[in-house]
């Protein structure tokens, strides 16, 4: 016979969902006292534990994707580019014209392709 499987207390239960906010499962494992294999066979085997760190990571992402769309709706540059990247598969390519030799003469395109269904089936 093995040992007992560690489990957590409800209290400890709810604390999951608001750690994994902020912190890794390793952290969080270091946090209780145990191993990160130890904290990953429980999220493994117990449902409500998978569930609330699922919700902690997802709340916490939610947060921080609302205010970089507001970021990128009040017109901040970098944000709409990063948004649009990362949601709407969007990217940059480079295209440098080598026919000339004197290259001081030749500008560097940079143009930002918003991917097809085709680009994202081929990734």
């Amino acid at each position: 016979m093995g040992r007992k499987a560690k489990t957590l207390d409800d209290e400890q239960r709810a604390q999951v969902e608001a750690l994994a906010a902020y912190l890794s499962q390793d952290q969080i494992a270091d946090y209780f006292g145990i191993t990160r294999p130890t904290f990953a066979a429980m999220i493994d085997r117990d449902e409500d534990i998978s569930l609330r760190y699922k919700r902690g990571k997802a709340k916490a992402i939610g947060s921080v994707a609302q205010g970089l769309l507001q970021k990128a709706r009040g017109g901040d540059t970098a944000s709409a580019i990063f948004y649009l990247k990362t949601q709407a598969g969007w990217r940059e390519t480079s295209h440098v014209d080598h026919t000339s030799s004197d290259l001081s003469m030749k500008p560097q395109v940079i143009e930002i392709v918003a991917a097809t269904s085709e680009d994202k089936t081929s990734e």
